[in-house]
């Protein structure tokens, strides 16, 4: 099976497709200046794992080796969200399941490599998700840092 992309089932499907975006998504910013508010500083889609460099994380935090997916409810295949479209479904369908499969392998090779891996859905609120961050990577570096 190919997986080079079908042509476009519409001109107005085709230019949907084509404003998609891979990085700085309007929810991924939403949460990094909350995250940046709250003085966390972050690597912006950058490889969490060194063994493909390809497979990129939406914001890192080295130090604390904590990597965050923010990831989208079409492309990700979300419970709630998704709806497989009625074009091209011979196409989506299998491109959805290995986007899926390939964030089961990449949260499981990152946590095999001692990272904490956070993964939240595009429709989630900005204000929680910052705040869950913020405590997890506030609560690793407490414990990488040595008490006085």
């Amino acid at each position: 099976m190919s997986r080079k992309s079908p042509k476009a089932s519409s001109e107005n499907a085709r230019r949907t497709m084509r404003a998609n975006k891979r990085k700085d998504t309007s929810i991924e910013l939403a949460i990094r200046r909350r995250l940046h508010a709250s003085g966390l500083r972050y690597r912006v889609d950058h490889p969490a794992d060194a063994s493909d460099r390809r497979r990129r994380a939406d914001i890192v935090f080295t130090r604390a080796r904590i990597a965050i997916f923010i990831d989208g409810c079409f492309w990700h295949g979300c419970s709630e969200h998704y709806v497989e479209p009625r074009a091209n479904s011979e196409y989506w369908r299998p491109k959805i399941a290995r986007n899926r499969e390939r964030d089961l392998d990449s949260t499981r090779r990152l946590q095999e490599a001692g990272w904490k891996v956070m993964r939240f859905w595009e429709h989630e609120d900005p204000d929680l998700v910052a705040a869950e961050i913020s405590t997890a990577v506030r609560s690793r570096d407490e414990k990488k840092s040595p008490s006085v």
